[in-house]
């Protein structure tokens, strides 16, 4: 049976908010869609650049784009993501969402300074300041 969803963007919801401002440590989020849990990432949020060291999307909602829209909407918040670690089979994904590697195993995306002007002209609110 396939399943299928429809404004996923409008109804994915990453759970923020028991994240510290400042906590060195890694915690771990919930991603919901709607009223139903599916998968987490564990992330380190620094000011505004974010560690990512696993999303994890719970098989049954696999290949129907959720890592990707987590990811779309960190980058509206944050300067920097850094991908911790990244496995030989996950470098493709990261390469594709537009992730530098740093040859350390690490991945890296920057906001650049044309989105940035941008971001500032429509004087967009930020969850995490």
């Amino acid at each position: 049976m396939a399943i299928i969803f429809h404004e996923m963007a409008d109804n994915l919801i990453i759970k923020t908010e028991n994240i510290k401002q400042g906590d060195p440590s890694y915690c771990w989020v919930n991603i919901e869609l709607g009223d139903t849990r599916i998968g987490k990432v564990r992330i380190k949020r620094i000011y505004r650049k974010i560690i990512i060291k696993n999303i994890n999307i719970f098989p049954e909602f696999e290949r129907h784009g959720f890592a990707t829209q987590v990811l779309n909407q960190f980058k509206e918040t944050a300067r920097e993501i850094i991908a911790d670690r990244v496995r030989g089979t996950a470098r493709g994904f990261w390469e594709k969402m537009g992730f530098s590697d740093m040859g350390n195993g690490n991945y890296r995306w920057v906001i650049n300074q044309k989105r940035k002007a941008c971001r500032l002209l429509e004087q967009k609110p930020y969850d995490w300041e």
